[in-house]
Formats: C-alpha cells, structure tokens, sequence
C-alpha cells in the first residue's frame, strides 16, 4: 500500500489512496493495496435520447446512460518490464484522445507501453500524449484514433448539487464495462492522495457514494444526462486496528471536477505539459515544536528563491518564514502547490511573512513556467 498521507482535518480514521490497479512482476494484484479508482473510460456522445432526471430524484435512469456512455469507456493497460496495471478511461476528443489518471499510466512512462480495449472488446496501441502528475491526470492517443467509437459527452461540474444523482463507468477488479449509481455526497473537498513519488493534488473534488473500486481510476463520473461532470481518482478507506487499510468501497469516492479536469487535458494535448505557474519558492514547514525551541512563529521557511523569479521580484530571500498566505495562516507547503494548481499565470499570492523579527506582506505574482 503507497504511504499513508496527512488526513484533512476531522478525519485522522481514514486512509486516502488513489486507485490504479497494478500488477508488480508476475500478476500480483496490488489494486486492493492502492485505493485506485479505475475505469474504463465510460462514455458515449450523449444524445437526446437520454433525459435529464430532476436533479432532486434519487436515481438516474442507469440503463439509458448505460446504453449512451459505456461505447466511449476504455480499458487501459500499462506496462513496463515485469510491472503492469490497469485502469480506466474515456475518448473525449476526436483523434482518439483518452482521458484518464496519471497514476493509471505512470508505469510505462520512460518506455513503457500502454494499450487501450475498447467496449466491444477491440483493442489498440496508445501513446502518451502528457502527463500532469500534480493534478492526477494524464492524456493518452489511441493508435487507430478511436475513429470507429463516440466521444463522451462534456458536461460542467460547477451546477452541480449535493444530493444530485451521478453515475460511474469503468472496470473495477478489471471487470470492463460495470456501471454503479449514486449521488454528489459533497463538494469542493480536498484531497491529497500519496502517490509513486509524488503526491497528487485533488482539488475541489466531488465526493459521490458511487460504489468506485480499484479499476474504476480515471473513469466516468456522468450527469442523467450521460454528460462527464468528473473523472474518478480515489477512495477513502477506515483502517483496521492495525492500521492497514481495507480495499474496497465504503461509498467515499472522490472524482476530479471536470471543469478543472478540461482544460489541463486541452493543454496536454496541445503542448504536453500542463503549463501551471511558479512561485519560484522553495520551502519548507516549520514543526510547532521547532519553532516553539527556535523562538520564531511558525509557518514556511523559505529553502531558496529563484534569481529573477516571482518570488524574488516580490522581495521574499531566503531565511524568510512566510507566516500567511492571503490571509489564512500558513501551516503547509501543500498551501503554495494548491495556489498553482487553481491559478493562472498573472494572478496574485499575497504573502505575510517575518524577517529579522519583523513582519511584512507582499504580493506575490505568479509566472509562466
């Protein structure tokens, strides 16, 4: 099972883990290791033969959404060497463009290989197309360009309600094409999931009670409407008394909103990087009890500043102890990674932070990276 990360506040219980499927040399099924939420890329071009359901109802219609979403799903292979695994996607741009999680594919990045299984059982050879690692999104191009299978749908995650029935498309355990319901639990959550190396960063994820398991990661979570308002990434998990997380769903799965989901996945396509801004910080959190020793206030320490950088035009240096972050105190470096994810080059960090004793603020403008 990947580290156990740092629970948001109020939930110390609960083990959160991406959900790819792996296999590590000879077949070994880690999926119930890593919570993964896998799938296969559910969807289909909605059409008007798919009704929206009254947001209010319990549930959506399951079987035309069903019938309209699941053409558009994939099942993604990738390997490299003796390691292998599985997940799920969706064809959301002609040319055979597959949108998905970064932790499905990140296996057969630097050589690997990945193949995508279509709904009907056809297969293909797929590229890489861009990876965005922070984010836990990843764009793949299917060899054949996908050109005999509909796109999905594009719906919106900002009209969406807590209590407003959702669907999820994927292959969980690797059984493709399984579709469960449920409905929004909660929104705007923020979860930091451990990954290989990297953390990945769910921001303003929508929380669905959709049964979502391993094999479901970077599939469709769909409107009644059969419209993709999110790709599923993780799931939450209650530890037993000896810590070790159980592998299943207990219906806390978390999905990237697809508003943000978008555009990082245009930008992939178009540049194959995911273009987010820089601070040109470097820092580092200052445990309570250090600074308590120490005699300084708590809050980031500034490691290094980049010569030239936004950081350094805003005046910050090293040694500086960033004590505020647009207003909110300052206890995570996570604080300055998520103000890069949700912003643009252009916009604004207002920093407080303390040198020599004195306190200043200053107004941090982010960069092109």
């Amino acid at each position: 099972m990947p580290p156990e990360s740092q629970a948001p506040p109020g939930h110390s219980r609960l083990l959160w883990m991406v959900i790819a499927e792996g296999v590590i040399v000879a077949a070994l099924v880690i999926a119930l290791v890593v919570v993964t939420v896998r799938r296969r890329d559910s969807a289909a071009v909605a059409s008007s033969s798919v009704d929206a359901a009254d947001p209010g109802t319990a549930m959506c219609a399951a079987i035309p959404v069903a019938n309209q979403v699941l053409p558009s799903v994939v099942t993604i292979s990738a390997r490299r060497g003796a390691q292998a695994g599985t997940g799920s996607g969706q064809i959301f741009k002609a040319g055979g463009y597959i949108l998905t999680n970064d932790h499905v594919i990140s296996v057969a990045a630097g050589g690997g290989t990945v193949s995508v299984q279509y709904s009907d059982g056809q297969s293909s050879d797929a590229a890489i197309v861009g990876r965005d690692p922070s984010t836990d999104l990843a764009v793949l191009k299917a060899a054949d360009g996908a050109k005999d299978y509909p796109l999905i749908s594009m719906g919106s995650s900002g009209p969406l309600q807590v209590g407003q029935p959702v669907v999820a498309l994927g292959a969980p355990l690797g059984l493709s094409s399984t579709v469960t319901s449920g409905i929004v639990s909660a929104l705007d959550r923020y979860v930091p999931v451990p990954g290989d190396g990297v953390t990945h960063h769910l921001i303003g994820a929508i929380q669905t009670d959709a049964a979502i398991n391993p094999g479901n990661s970077g599939g469709a979570l769909v409107d009644c409407a059969g419209r993709l308002v999110g790709v599923n990434a993780a799931i939450a998990t209650v530890p037993d008394a000896a810590g070790t997380s159980g592998g299943g769903s207990v219906g806390l799965g978390f999905a990237i909103p697809v508003d943000l989901a978008k555009p990082i996945a245009d930008q992939l396509i178009r540049t194959g990087q995911p273009g987010h801004p820089t601070t040109g910080l470097q820092v580092q959190e200052i445990p309570p009890a250090v600074a308590k020793a120490a005699g300084s206030p708590t809050g980031l320490f500034v490691l290094a500043v980049d010569t030239g950088g936004p950081a350094a035009k805003a005046g910050l240096k090293a040694g500086d102890i960033i004590t505020r972050i647009d207003g909110d105190p300052a206890v995570s470096a996570e604080q300055i990674v998520v103000a890069t994810l949700t912003r643009q080059a252009g916009d604004a960090l207002e920093l407080t932070y303390e040198r020599a004793g004195k306190s200043a603020t200053t107004t941090l403008t982010l960069a092109a990276p």
